[in-house]
């Protein structure tokens, strides 16, 4: 006989699934059981309002009334269940229509755990729920809050002894007859007595075995499961749930009640992988000049992030080729933590500074940059971007401004700037200027302006200023295509006939705006789309053999843990720990004549010097 809970949580699921992905998260958080609920700040309401389907109170029977506590010395006065607990449930059950949430989809159990003495305390707490009505009483109502007892608990034989408001907890040890299983509402036990499991990393193989054989067992039977003294962290939630189990215990409703809702964020999928290049390596640490330098930053792009990128690829990408590898010490002049700002001027000048600042020193001074310093030596210059041109990483790469927000007077500093090709969005910042001629003197100083990417693979030399529109630089999920790919394709055939040779700085934007958003799906196909212009920088490489490739990135962003992946799948689970950058060193990846430069451990604006040292300039 089939447990009328089960059933609904089955039906539920189906019926979930056709009303779309929210219903699921939030019927997923709905798993929860708030254990020894009692404790918690606020009782009851916190569980509550994190929409766990499982809230558990411990009590004991005290001249005539029933207290909710853990221990006999810690009975309050006024803690009663009463009060605490079916009162209060009482009331929120009316006003959502006799349901126990306003979402009608979402159910609720109060486990009552006796700590004592069942025979005296059981038809005392009959008597109470007499009070409710069909409240709690599921004979009457499917939609009733069903009352599970556990802890000291009547032999099975017995249960028919009690009305049928009371389901029973049942134990994967104890046998039971077809109607002893109907008045159980679950079936649980001591995560103990199958594993010796910490919540970290995964269980033994026979551990796992051992688990996933009592979760069938209870489903054989038609009952849900619960393990208890398990340890609440996400990793353990991860196991359990993979494993099979139906309520996840928990002390941290919100924290369980936001992993699961936010679900749709914190794993992705990918199950087209694609298929990296595969680098010559002919010239790859060659003892030479480099007369040509590509430099990709993915902002924002921490190792958490990349290896979620390399997971979601099924285990491979381009940066997983480079050979070069050192690591990059992100901290501003003026705090530990960078802006994209300061850690772009740092790479862009050779000079850390304070964080806002663009293409300025701590000392408010202008610093020259590398688009000026090699355009002494006869090198062009490219400056492209999957977002904002005027954004911090790209402008300290042209302009010259103590606080990033001035979009306007960045834009109104490439009057100045000895950049030649330069690819990105916010046209709103040239066009709609407080230099009103502000378009028509770039013309004059020689750029070619274009609205999109068509117009401006027709244009073969001479400078350009390539301002798409905002809509261009929309995120790839939401369809952007391969814009920062192609934007690097035609920058390179153009700067390419220059005999002295190029630099280009490509960035990712839209990395970091992923980690902001806390966001797996938007970060890891931002770096996908990134890593797939990677492969063509690499390609460049190969054909040239004069070309040095460098990939860092100015921070980290979001404090990514990844939780669980499979390769083989292509999915990726995991945590963020902040929506700001962090602090955290980020890889640095070098692949041509001069890679061997970039190997060790450095502070950022070391990488401007490595560059020029990569050119073999003497300044």
């Amino acid at each position: 006989m089939v447990n009328k809970l089960w059933i609904n949580l089955a039906a539920l699921a189906i019926l979930v699934g056709l009303q779309g992905a929210s219903a699921q998260l939030k019927l997923d958080a709905n798993r929860g059981h708030s254990h020894n609920d009692y404790k918690q700040n606020i009782p009851l309401l916190t569980a509550y309002y994190a929409g766990m389907g499982s809230i558990e109170a411990d009590v004991f029977l005290k001249d005539g009334a029933l207290y909710v506590a853990h221990e006999v010395s810690e009975i309050k006065p006024d803690f009663t269940l009463k009060k605490i607990y079916l009162d209060p449930l009482a009331q929120r059950f009316k006003a959502n229509g006799n349901h126990p949430y306003a979402n009608a989809a979402l159910k609720l159990q109060l486990v009552i755990d006796v700590k004592e003495d069942y025979k005296h305390v059981l038809p005392v707490l009959l008597k109470e729920l007499d009070d409710y009505a069909a409240v709690f009483d599921v004979k009457s109502n499917a939609d009733a809050i069903k009352i599970v007892i556990s802890g000291d608990m009547p032999l099975p034989a017995d249960f028919k002894n009690y009305d049928e408001k009371l389901s029973f907890d049942g134990r994967p040890t104890t046998i039971y007859t077809e109607a002893q299983l109907a008045r159980v509402a679950m079936i649980s036990d001591d995560l103990k007595n199958h594993t010796t499991w910490n919540g970290k990393g995964n269980p033994t193989k026979t551990d796992e075995a051992r688990m996933k054989a009592a979760i069938m067992q209870a489903h054989r039977k038609g009952k849900p499961f619960r393990f208890w003294a398990t340890q609440d962290s996400p990793n353990t939630w991860i196991v359990l749930e993979r494993f099979g189990a139906d309520w996840i215990n928990t002390d941290n409703p919100n924290k369980l009640k936001d992993f699961y809702l936010h679900q749709d964020k914190l794993s992705y999928t990918n199950q087209t992988p694609y298929k990296p290049y595969t680098p010559t390596y002919k010239t790859d640490g060659a003892d030479k000049p480099a007369k040509n330098i590509i430099l990709l930053i993915g902002d924002g792009m921490g190792l958490a992030a990349i290896h979620a990128g390399l997971i979601a690829n099924h285990g491979d990408l381009n940066m997983a080729k480079f050979h070069a590898i050192g690591f990059s010490e992100t901290a501003a002049a003026d705090a530990g933590n960078t802006d994209s700002a300061a850690g772009g001027t740092a790479m862009a000048t050779g000079v850390k500074t304070n964080n806002r600042y663009i293409g300025m020193g701590p000392d408010d001074q202008k610093k020259t940059n590398l688009v000026d310093t090699l355009a002494g030596f006869g090198i062009k210059s490219g400056i492209i971007s999957s977002g904002d041109l005027t954004d911090a990483t790209p402008a300290a790469f042209y302009a010259h401004q103590l606080d990033r927000a001035f979009n306007g007077a960045i834009a109104n500093d490439l009057l100045t700037s000895k950049a030649d090709v330069l690819v990105g969005s916010n046209r709103k910042a040239f066009e709609q200027n407080k230099n009103a001629q502000l378009l028509p003197q770039l013309k004059t100083k020689g750029f070619q302006l274009s609205n999109n990417l068509t117009d401006f693979k027709k244009q073969n030399q001479g400078k350009q200023l390539v301002l798409l529109a905002d809509s261009a630089t929309r995120p790839v999920i939401k369809g952007r295509g391969d814009m920062l790919k192609q934007s690097l394709l035609h920058t390179i055939e153009i700067l390419a006939k220059n005999k002295r040779g190029f630099f280009i700085m490509a960035e990712g934007a839209q990395i970091d705006y992923g980690g902001h958003a806390n966001d797996f799906p938007y970060l890891v196909t931002e770096l996908h789309d990134f890593d797939r212009t990677i492969a063509e920088a690499l390609r460049f490489a190969d054909e040239d053999g004069e070309t040095l490739v460098i990939v860092t990135a100015d921070h980290e962003t979001g404090g990514l843990t990844l939780l669980d992946g499979s390769a083989e799948k292509g999915m990726i689970r995991g945590e963020f720990s902040t929506n700001d950058h962090t602090s955290i060193m980020v890889p640095v990846f070098a692949y041509g004549p001069g890679s061997q430069y970039f190997n060790g451990v450095y502070p950022n604006n070391t990488i401007f010097h490595k560059i020029i040292k990569a050119y073999h300039l003497a300044r």
